[in-house]
């Protein structure tokens, strides 16, 4: 079996469709900023989903150019929900929300898919899998979330299965690597430029807070992102990469 064309993903904070300090609802120009990509895989963090009249963002973004999508709800507030989600041109074979929210903190969700590799059969051996963060904002939850990842991994991930997390990891301190290491995750950038990405505020990048870490898959490169029009957009700067997956047995 030839290898199938590498998979482009996107991973991005779309801050609800707002931009930074919700002076602007974007929503409309981050839709097509999304579908100019071309993006096969698109990681979405603060997304609404269809409790409010305005119906869901990640059904809006997705139109005609995804035609698989799942949601992960993390939190209501004021009759809206949101949380994480994922636009996927891959069939979704099957997705779970893992609450890995603390007592008293705000609510956190990490959205775990598996989808049916390109060019494969039915089976496990054919499974992609894919899972969407977004962390807390202290230390101490994240240091939970990232255990609660790490214990997703090593328990629902085959370890001959490609994987694929990205999002928001709110890891401005870059203690991330080493708490993922046990369970095989290495990260994109870092790996190619011996840094993580600035990401954060999307206007004039200074914190690392975006990543997006794979194991089990044969090559991941690291693909330039304009800094126009994503600077207007949100406050996070979005991350895309190239990723290779072994054939299939």
């Amino acid at each position: 079996m030839s290898p199938s064309p590498p998979l482009r993903l996107l991973t991005v904070n779309i801050h609800k469709g707002y931009t930074a300090f919700n002076r602007r609802r974007v929503l409309h120009e981050l839709r097509e900023a999304v579908r100019a990509l071309g993006s096969d895989l698109v990681f979405l963090q603060e997304v609404e989903g269809g409790a409010g009249a305005a119906g869901a963002q990640y059904e809006f973004l997705a139109d005609t150019l995804w035609p698989e999508h799942a949601y992960g709800r993390n939190a209501v507030a004021a009759g809206q929900d949101h949380g994480n989600a994922l636009l996927s041109r891959l069939p979704v074979l099957r997705s779970q929300n893992h609450d890995v929210s603390l007592p008293g903190a705000e609510p956190r969700g990490l959205l775990h898919c598996v989808l049916q590799r390109p060019g494969a059969a039915a089976g496990l051996s054919s499974e992609l899998h894919v899972m969407c963060v977004h962390n807390g904002l202290t230390e101490a939850h994240r240091r939970h979330q990232l255990a609660r990842l790490c214990h997703t991994v090593l328990g629902e991930v085959p370890v001959d299965a490609p994987l694929i997390v990205a999002g928001d990891f709110n890891d401005w301190r870059q203690r991330a690597d080493a708490l993922l290491e046990p369970c095989g995750l290495h990260e994109v950038f870092r790996s190619t430029w011996g840094q993580h990405a600035r990401s954060f505020p999307a206007q004039w990048p200074l914190l690392r807070l975006d990543r997006i870490y794979v194991r089990g898959v044969l090559a991941a490169r690291p693909l330039p992102m304009p800094r126009l029009p994503w600077s207007r957009l949100s406050d996070h700067a979005p991350l895309a990469a190239e990723i290779d997956l072994p054939v299939p047995p």
